[in-house]
């Protein structure tokens, strides 16, 4: 018999804890009901472990990651923790993690779900029938490069500098990744870059344009991100899947998520080379909801379904996702999209459809 799967569950702050509660009534279920269990530790990252540990990211928390077979995140941040020097703020906890388990490939999916199709700020028109891939590069560009800082001028002035970097190599894994997706879906890959001003997505540009010689079958296109930006809000359903760095990805795919009703909707997975990947939703933690039964645990429970999909237990993974809409038809869900229902008892009518109680 295979032995279960290693998964770590970091909580978070604000709303974190509160969405990984509803998951872990899922993964309780699914122990008992559809045979898939997992061997699940608990951990602590951001102001969580800031308010034990003094430290957003432990050697205790890496040390546990690195074990897991998938980690499992809610949400990081609080503006308790604003006044913090850079590096000891909850999303270094994030940046850490990410970078030390080299979760080079971040997929971000935008579906709107016919269930939502009135929640959209878009017409239905332009929306009904949305699904766009947006791959991330997570492990490079202007949020990991060096040099980096504030320093002080000759006239005492302050100035800020960061600096954004990509190698060949960085750009081919990650398109590689897009290439591949696509082939699953409708063979259509968007490269977003801003090669008209900045020398580094130049050479992304021509890197993903010589690796498209290899992938002969996908059609690919090229777009400057402030025109991507605009055709994801006038017509986005033109996209399949988008490829891009990790500045851009991280704006555009919170624009598309607005696209689908609520960002409360949206999951994420983040992979490394050896297939070992984190989920998590890509909203934040909503510290001024945090507490009172009204986030949307939607997006984390949708991630916990990439999860089952990507350890080939795709029919679970079917099945919640389809739970999931069934209550989200019948109007049994959380304000922000339409519904009266608090976390727990949206979580409950999840649960009542997969025990076939609706």
């Amino acid at each position: 018999m295979a032995a279960n799967k290693k998964l770590l569950i970091l909580s978070g702050d604000g709303i974190g804890p509160e969405v990984m509660d509803q998951v872990k009534r899922v993964i309780d279920w699914m122990a008992k009901s559809r045979s898939v269990s997992f061997d699940v530790s608990d951990g602590l990252i951001g102001g969580a472990s800031i308010d034990v540990h003094g430290d957003p990211f432990t050697d205790e928390t890496l040390s546990d990651a690195m074990a897991a077979d998938a980690v499992l995140l809610g949400a990081v941040g609080g503006p308790q923790y604003e006044s913090l020097a850079r590096e000891l703020r909850p999303e270094r906890g994030l940046l850490g993690l990410r970078s030390e388990l080299e979760l080079f490939a971040n997929l971000r999916p935008a579906i709107l779900y016919p269930q939502l199709a009135d929640a959209s700020t878009l017409k239905p028109e332009i929306v009904a029938g949305l699904d766009i891939m947006i791959v991330r590069e997570l492990t490079g560009g202007i949020y990991f490069g060096q040099p980096r800082g504030v320093r002080v001028l000759e006239n005492g002035e302050k100035e800020g500098f960061n600096t954004l970097v990509y190698k060949e190599s960085e750009i081919n894994r990650i398109a590689n990744v897009a290439f591949d997706i696509a082939r699953k879906r409708n063979s259509k890959v968007c490269s977003v870059d801003k090669a008209n001003v900045l020398e580094c997505t130049e050479l992304w540009r021509n890197t993903v344009t010589d690796l498209h010689k290899k992938n002969q079958d996908i059609e690919l296109s090229h777009m400057y991100v402030d025109n991507a930006a605009m055709q994801l809000v006038r017509a986005p359903k033109q996209f399949d899947v988008m490829v891009t760095t990790n500045m851009f990805g991280d704006i555009l795919s919170d624009t598309a998520a607005m696209l689908t009703g609520s960002i409360g909707m949206l999951p994420s997975a983040s992979l490394n080379e050896s297939g070992q990947g984190m989920y998590e939703p890509i909203h934040g933690s909503a510290p001024d909801i945090a507490g009172q039964n009204k986030c949307n645990p939607t997006a984390i429970l949708l991630a916990f379904g990439m999860l089952l999909d990507h350890i080939d237990r795709y029919d679970v993974g079917h099945e919640l996702r389809l739970a999931i809409l069934s209550a989200i038809a019948e109007g049994k869900c959380t304000g922000d999209i339409g519904g009266t229902l608090g976390t727990r008892e949206f979580t409950q009518e999840i649960l009542d459809r997969l025990q076939g109680k609706f």
